[in-house]
């Protein structure tokens, strides 16, 4: 895990100025960093935590973001090494948003089968009345082997709301929005996965918002 400041966990407060008092966003899988430094810098009343069981990416990012805020620094930005699986306790709670954004591999599979285990472990970092934002783009044909191995059935909106919905809703998440992003829409996420997207007009984008109950 990377060493936090001192009060990188403390709860919001509506009529602080600190970098909690916005809110804090938890962002799952965050790969290189870039959506969760995009989002601290354009909001520095918030504090934004990004997990990663894989650091090499988050390399130059995590150096970025000591330095002073005028030479691009982000001091409400705290990088957890972590999986999904076992995230730390000392984050129980904290969360006023929860972001999972292009997950690949078993993030994917937990998030697009709705592995109950795995969003209890969501849940659980959860605010209650916290949000939950999933977001998944797969092509059926250029992903073949990827939807093969992880057993994936296509993410219509049927699927979501005759299957996923009873397994969040066992998580304690209700999901109460779902839709198919237009390509227009893929640069809101300011990842890199959803840069190198632009203009694939084949790739279909599923987004659900659900809500800590």
């Amino acid at each position: 895990m990377v060493v936090p400041s001192d009060n990188w966990i403390k709860r919001p407060s509506t009529n602080s100025s600190h970098h909690t008092g916005e809110g804090v966003i938890v962002d799952i899988g965050t790969g290189d960093g870039r959506f969760v430094y995009q989002c601290a810098r354009e909001n520095p009343n918030k504090f934004y935590i990004g997990i990663e069981p894989n650091v090499r990416p988050l390399e130059k990012i995590s150096e970025k973001i000591h330095r002073k805020p005028d030479k691009g620094g982000a001091p409400n930005v705290l990088f957890v090494q972590a999986a999904v699986e076992d995230l730390p306790s000392e984050l129980n709670g904290v969360a006023d948003e929860v972001h999972v954004h292009f997950p690949w591999g078993s993030l994917l599979r937990a998030m697009a089968t709705g592995e109950v285990v795995v969003l209890e472990n969501l849940r659980r970092v959860c605010s209650l009345g916290a949000l939950l934002e999933v977001v998944i783009g797969l092509e059926p044909v250029r992903d073949h082997a990827e939807i093969e191995r992880l057993g994936l059935t296509p993410l219509s909106l049927e699927f979501i709301d005759e299957q996923l919905t009873p397994k969040y809703a066992a998580a304690k998440f209700e999901i109460i929005e779902r839709g198919i992003l237009s390509a227009s829409e893929w640069p809101y996420f300011k990842t890199s996965w959803a840069k190198r997207l632009k203009g694939n007009e084949q790739r279909p984008i599923t987004y659900l918002i659900a809500g800590a109950v």
